[in-house]
């Protein structure tokens, strides 16, 4: 996430924002021209703003520890995501051959369960979308006849536009076209 070269003067939209963290703990967004909390920049990370932590005095770039902050105060607060088994593994990987490998590991495997997530919001969402919108078809229909804003046609004619529209279309213009010819038999009926 952090860049080293990153200018720290970099302009909206172009780049991180730019963080100050000053000795009294305040953090400082040159962004915005205001103070901040830890609650900001967790913010900013579930919005996918890219943003550099640079320490006031030094200059020195501190993100990955602002960032580990924000988790171990999330950690801390009850929303617990890292068992305590993990975070044994972690420790333990300090100072090993392998300790190079697993950063690109950890990216690789956040960046494949993000891909998946997506794809299985969207998987589950569609069935109800789709429910929604009959549902919300078969309401407005319902309330056109009970307001008299749905014309009323021979049966006969209804047919003749069922016939006329393809296979496979709007299945909201379907369902108004079927509610319309239920209405032209229960109008045919009464008379």
């Amino acid at each position: 996430m952090a860049n080293a070269s990153t200018s720290p003067d970099a302009k909206p939209g172009q780049g991180p924002v730019v963080i100050k963290k000053y000795a009294n703990r305040r953090l400082y967004n040159t962004e915005t021209s205001s103070y901040i909390t830890l609650d900001h920049l967790a913010e900013m990370t579930r919005e996918g703003r890219d943003f550099q932590v640079f320490d006031a005095r030094t200059g020195e770039d501190i993100t990955r520890s602002v960032l580990t902050q924000i988790v171990m105060e999330g950690e801390a607060g009850g929303q617990t995501m890292l068992p305590t088994s993990f975070l044994r593994q972690i420790i333990a990987l300090y100072g090993d051959s392998m300790q190079a490998m697993v950063p690109h590991y950890l990216e690789a495997s956040m960046a494949a369960f993000a891909e998946n997530q997506t794809i299985f919001r969207n998987a589950a969402m569609k069935p109800f979308e789709q429910l929604a919108r009959q549902n919300l078809a078969m309401f407005q229909a319902a309330t056109e006849m009970m307001t008299g804003g749905l014309k009323r046609e021979p049966a006969s004619r209804s047919a003749e536009k069922s016939a006329e529209k393809p296979q496979g279309g709007d299945e909201i213009a379907q369902l108004k076209e079927q509610l319309a010819a239920i209405q032209a038999r229960i109008d045919g009926l009464k008379s």
